[in-house]
Formats: structure tokens, sequence, C-alpha cells
């Protein structure tokens, strides 16, 4: 069954899984224990809600297409795994093939990003432009500044965002102040490798390629997206007092309605670009091996079967 497959043993994969397995604990293991407990976290959570991740889509750890695994009956019934009868696991070439037009999207959308320069002048106020002359609030926290003066930050500031699944969650008065307006059918034509969410998309990227995807690079995803999204929240209108995060500490806010604040969001937000840039041009790297291993594949066309920014 493994053909040309890279073989590791039982104990070789085995201390692979357990050191992912720990890697995610060490990273997320108090919201996972919150979570267990019906407790929602404000800035954790997005990682698995919006992306629909479960816990045990990030914790459990897959090779990647091309190694199979010794004795490894736990991954019979895993979506794209086959099992043979002495227990080896290896993912299918039928799966690799059923999921060719997910790679040429993820292709598209990650060689145009990889493409672009990165912008760094939104200042992360895609989370004020969804509450923008709102009554309603996305979380259950009051704003730091209260909604007058939240909207009279977004009136002078300006919007800039170029990403449409933050744009589409804007308020309608929000909407048109922005400097473009977004919709999904052009979001390879918009992404760029400055914003947060590109780079939190990465690990959506991977969880959707997984298993064909190992979960070394998920992981390392995993964890910048993390980071993106605690200065996402840290730089947004809520007042997160009493929040802690996966260490225990609290958030400290990111005031981007002062020029320090938005200083310092912008040199955050490259440390998070760069770390993104590098983690971009390995998930494209792993995508077109995995697509050139596809049978018969032709050459990659722009992508229109598939849409990998639908949320």
């Amino acid at each position: 069954m493994s053909g040309h497959n890279r073989l590791l043993t039982h104990s070789e994969w085995s201390a692979r899984a357990a050191t992912h397995r720990d890697r995610m604990n060490a990273l997320v293991g108090p919201y996972f224990a919150e979570r267990r407990a019906g407790v929602a976290h404000p800035v954790v959570d997005f990682l698995f809600t919006y992306y629909a991740a479960r816990p045990a889509q990030v914790t459990r750890w897959h090779p990647g297409f091309g190694v199979s695994l010794e004795r490894a009956r736990r991954y019979t019934g895993l979506r794209g795994y086959i099992v043979d009868d002495d227990g080896t696991a290896t993912v299918s070439q039928e799966h690799l093939e059923s999921r060719i037009d997910l790679l040429d999207a993820t292709l598209a959308i990650t060689q145009a990003t990889a493409g672009r320069a990165p912008r760094f002048g939104c200042f992360g106020l895609h989370e004020w432009a969804m509450v923008y002359r709102s009554d309603a609030n996305r979380h259950p926290h009051p704003l730091r500044l209260g909604a007058v003066e939240t909207d009279a930050v977004v009136e002078r500031s300006g919007l800039r965002c170029t990403h449409f699944d933050a744009f589409r969650f804007f308020t309608d008065p929000a909407r048109p102040r922005n400097a473009m307006d977004l919709t999904r059918a052009d979001a390879v034509a918009n992404e760029q490798p400055g914003c947060l969410h590109a780079t939190m998309d990465l690990y959506r990227y991977c969880l959707r390629l997984s298993p064909l995807i190992g979960s070394d690079l998920l992981g390392d995803c995993f964890e910048l997206a993390l980071t993106a999204r605690e200065l996402d929240m840290r730089a947004s209108p809520y007042d997160l007092t009493g929040v802690l995060d996966m260490t225990g500490r609290p958030y400290e806010p990111v005031p981007i309605e002062t020029a320090e604040g938005r200083a310092q969001y912008a040199a955050e937000q490259t440390v998070v670009a760069e770390r993104g840039a590098v983690l971009r041009e390995s998930v494209i790297a792993r995508c077109d091996d995995l697509r050139k291993r596809c049978r018969g594949a032709s050459p990659m066309e722009q992508p229109g079967r598939y849409n990998i920014c639908a949320g």
C-alpha cells in the first residue's frame, strides 16, 4: 500500500505526535479546559469557531501526504487515510486528487498575496468598523472609549481594509468609509501580506488541506495565527479588562486612537507579516509539490470551482 511513501516506525511517529500535542497544549491548553467547561474566550475562540475547527483537528498529528505510519490503526476511519491489513496508515492518492481544486485555489491566493508589498496603514480599525454607529457589539465586552468616541476614531482615522472577510462584517454606515469596496469575487486581487487576517488565513488553508499538509506546518501557522489574533483584539475597541491570555497575563491594549498606539500596532503588525511571509512560502511550496503529485494534473488555471475565501 505504501508504494514510494517514506515509512515512519511506530516509535518515530508516536514521538512526533506527542511533541505536536504537547506544543498545542502549551499554546492554548487553558482554552481547551475552559471550552470543555463551556466557557468562551473572546480572543482564542475565533481560531476555532470562525475557522470551524475542533480541538482534535489541531492537536492530532498528521505526517502529510507521502509518509506512511507503521502500526497506526488509530488512523482508521479518518478522512483521507487508508490503513492496510498490517496497520500501516497513509493518506491516499485518491484523497489527494479529490483536493486538486482546493490546491489550485490555495496556490492562487497565496501566490498573489506573496507577490504584493505589505501595507501597514490599517491600524486594526476593522474591529472598530464592525461596531461603528451600531447599538450591538460583536463581543460581550464594553467599548474602551464608549460608543461616541469609538465612532469618532473611525471618522478621524479612515478605513483602509483590504480583507473581504473582515469588510463583510462592517456595519452599513462603515462600508462606504473604506478606501475600497471589497467583494468576495476580487479577494485574490486585493489580499496583501501586511493584513493580519491574510496571515491568520494560512492556518485556515492548512486546516482545509489536512491531512495532505502535515501538522508541523499547521502548528507553525496556528501559532502565528494566535499571535495575530491577540494583536487583533488588543487593538480592538473592546475593554478586555479581566480577560487573561494563555499564560495567565492580562491583555494589554494597543491604543490605536493615539499616535503611540498606531506606531506600536504597525511595529507588531510588521513582525507578524515578516513571519507570515516565511510560512506563506512554505504553504506555497507544499501545495505546489502536492499538485505535481496528482496524476495527469494539467497546468494550474485561475480557480473558479472552489472559493478558498469562503468563510
